[in-house]
């Protein structure tokens, strides 16, 4: 027998019956609460062209794209990303809409990611975007509606790390560096390698004093004295704005009660050109992964014609189940007691 019949590729996974039924139960508790929330539900294509995921405010490398050549050799792609087939449709088709705008999805994306644990290269994701508030008011939201999902799922031991780019932005600004260097800056303290960062810095001409701070940024991690350590680091108007919006989504968090879930993280750098402000992640001690990910994206819209502001996020359902497993919160199939025939 042919051995491939018995397999499959690399980096998909069939679903058995336990966890396909705690899978689609998730994802249904999910999707009422972003129809409590006020979210309508869109789909779109599972492939799109190639141009959809290009352009200068795009953060998704095409060498991770799962390419399809179509006949008359445009090229298509499997989305490998929901955020920006909604930026389009918002674009196309949605842009005489009130705002603001509400969408939720809950979707497969797909990616060639390298191989290593957790790398899935079919990802199954729910999500938001919330479209056209540009008020601290709509990051908290989603921010919150992360928190309520994950509580009512039964997550226990997680929390929201929260950082500002345009905080390392103003420092990047003014210390005027090339670009190419900034890039491998901000990797470098988004990934908090200390010792590599230490030795990079010594070959960049800036000034000490901005050397000292870059080298802190990784370590600006924490409780919200945080925020105040990092309002003492730098008088630049535009870091200092930064922090002051974090403390804005934080002061509305807190009035919801949520602040026991909430750190911060000015070393978490995530796309320059993709995000322009508040940015999070949910994180547990379970597994070594995100359990979601967002921010504001503000300048993305614009690649499609509709300049309008954004924030959102993206839960990964595979990681959501890991996590309860791992703290033992995944449901029994309900056993059949009774048969008619």
């Amino acid at each position: 027998m042919n051995r491939w019949k018995l397999r499959i590729p690399e980096g998909v996974q069939d679903y058995l019956p336990e966890e396909c039924f705690n899978k689609r139960d998730i994802e249904e508790s999910i999707r009422n609460i972003f129809f409590l929330s006020g979210y309508e539900e869109i789909e779109t294509p599972s492939f799109e062209y190639f141009d959809v995921f290009n352009g200068s405010s795009i953060n998704i490398e095409q060498e991770k794209m799962f390419k399809i050549v179509e006949a008359g050799s445009r090229i298509l792609v499997m989305r490998p990303d929901l955020t920006m087939p909604i930026a389009r449709i918002t674009a196309t088709k949605l842009n005489e809409s009130l705002l603001p705008l509400r969408l939720s999805y809950i979707s497969n994306v797909y990616r060639y990611e390298e191989l290593q644990i957790d790398k899935q290269r079919e990802i199954a994701q729910a999500g938001v975007e919330l479209l056209g508030v540009a008020q601290p008011e709509a990051d908290a939201e989603v921010i919150s509606m992360a928190i309520q999902i994950f509580i009512k799922l039964g997550l226990s031991d997680f929390q929201i790390d929260i950082g500002q780019v345009e905080f390392f932005k103003g420092l990047i600004e003014e210390s005027k560096i090339e670009p190419e260097i900034s890039e491998e800056l901000r990797i470098l303290i988004d990934q908090k390698n200390l010792l590599a960062l230490r030795a990079f810095l010594e070959n960049v001409n800036i000034p000490d004093r901005l050397k000292h701070i870059f080298l802190g940024l990784p370590q600006l991690y924490g409780g919200v004295e945080i925020l105040e350590e990092a309002m003492k680091l730098t008088q630049n108007p535009r870091c200092i704005k930064a922090v002051e919006n974090i403390n804005q989504v934080y002061n509305i968090l807190k009035a919801y009660g949520l602040e026991k879930y909430i750190s911060f993280d000015l070393g978490m750098v995530q796309s320059l050109n993709y995000y322009t402000g508040i940015i999070f992640r949910g994180i547990t001690s379970n597994i070594g992964f995100p359990l979601c990910g967002g921010g504001r994206y503000d300048s993305l819209l614009s690649e499609f014609g509709y300049d309008i502001p954004a924030t959102g996020f993206a839960i990964g359902i595979k990681r959501l189940l890991i996590s309860l497993e791992k703290q033992k919160k995944l449901k029994k199939i309900p056993p059949i007691d009774i048969l008619v025939i």
